[in-house]
């Protein structure tokens, strides 16, 4: 890989400098210093050609969200919601089954479209510690469980990344890719090659409003609409600052069926093919004001395009229909324990696990299995415009 070596040379040169210095020779020295110069000259070029690549291949991938979409943030978090201990992971082949704090079994969503659209590595967690220098410039990924677009969201997890600070630390990000690659190759290489994606919103519903301690969440003190209000109002400011800090292809997923959930389903003593209908109306009404939000800011920010991703009728058609899709169940999670369901306590060392993990919509009580991400994943990038509009993701790649 170009980055590799251009990182080689300069190691190599600076070993060079050190034994000229250390044969206390000025000939050699003058030698060597030349040789640094070349190699630094060089390496920083191989960086702006990286950014220069125009064959129609993905920049830098972006990725805000929540636990769908986590890659490893929560592991450098004091929180409750964490996802790096088995069996999660079991089959992220990159990690050689190991768990990576990815809350599923293996790839996210943001995972396999980073690979479908041609990203070399997958976007490097922000709180990783080497999430620094070359590293970003495939993507940077600030996702965190238990994370939501308003602040109060998620606190019973102790911590965790709002998006207002995940967008916080996209600033720092976009600051480094300055020092990169000099402002102007960076404006160009985030505004016409990169990815911003946003998936979140559940949490807002599952772990703020309709939480059922009352006066944890907002549900004591707001209506319905109010709430929604609340969060529209959030989501757009965030996405404008984003847009203000250069960035123009968006991808917005929506809430999903969060009422369809093996949790929701085992808390609330459900059937089968029942699914909680408070939980979801409140997904649809907000997933309806999220479309006209993203239709607004496509007229008013120019340059800029929103795709909206339907995660909702994605995952409800896997429900519903998940035989034909090859799957042998949509409502037991394959690793949990707890009711009919195994949804109530979370996956983990002592939970029960299925062997036919592909054959499961649901991998634990709350997250999609990467069997059902795979699906998911390829209606994003070449599907209709009933699940992904204006445009899928390949088009908004080469747009």
């Amino acid at each position: 890989m170009v980055l590799y070596n251009s990182v080689s040379s300069i190691s190599a040169s600076q070993n060079i400098i050190t034994q000229a210095m250390a044969m206390k020779s000025t000939y050699y020295y003058r030698v060597a210093l030349t040789v640094v110069v070349f190699s630094i000259v060089v390496s920083l070029s191989c960086l702006a050609e990286a950014a220069d690549d125009n064959n129609g291949s993905l920049g830098a991938s972006f990725i805000f969200g929540d636990s769908l979409v986590d890659a490893g943030n929560n592991n450098y978090l004091p929180t409750l919601s964490k996802a790096n201990i088995r069996p999660n992971g079991i089959d992220f082949k990159a990690s050689g089954g190991n768990p990576t704090g990815r809350y599923t079994n293996g790839r996210t969503i943001g995972d396999i479209v980073g690979e479908e659209l041609g990203a070399p590595n997958y976007a490097v967690p922000y709180l990783f510690p080497n999430s620094t220098g070359k590293s970003i410039l495939y993507g940077v990924n600030y996702a965190s469980g238990g994370g939501g677009i308003l602040n109060a969201t998620g606190r019973i997890f102790v911590n965790r990344l709002g998006m207002d600070i995940q967008v916080d630390y996209f600033n720092n990000t976009r600051k480094q890719f300055d020092k990169l690659l000099g402002a102007s190759k960076a404006r160009d290489y985030i505004m016409k090659k990169s990815f911003f994606s946003i998936t979140i919103g559940a949490n807002d519903f599952l772990n703020n409003y309709l939480l059922p301690v009352l006066s944890i969440g907002a549900r004591i003190s707001q209506s319905p609409d109010a709430f929604i209000d609340d969060m529209i109002n959030h989501l757009r400011d965030q996405l404008t600052r984003l847009y203000r800090l250069d960035g123009r292809k968006f991808i917005v997923g929506n809430v999903g069926p969060i009422g369809c959930i093996p949790y929701q389903k085992t808390i609330n003593q459900l059937k089968e093919n029942e699914c909680v209908e408070l939980a979801n109306k409140l997904a649809l009404q907000y997933n309806g004001r999220l479309k006209d939000l993203l239709t607004q800011l496509n007229e008013n920010l120019p340059g800029a395009t929103f795709v909206y991703a339907n995660v909702y009728d994605l995952v409800m058609e896997l429900i519903t229909n998940y035989g034909k899709h090859g799957f042998t169940t949509a409502s037991k999670a394959c690793c949990g324990n707890g009711g009919q369901f195994a949804g109530i306590i979370p996956c983990g060392p002592t939970s029960s696990m299925c062997q036919d993990r592909d054959k499961h919509v649901f991998w634990d009580p709350y997250h999609p299995s990467e069997a059902s991400n795979l699906i998911i994943a390829k209606q994003l990038l070449d599907g209709e415009k009933k699940y992904i509009s204006p445009v899928n993701l390949r088009q908004l790649r080469d747009l």
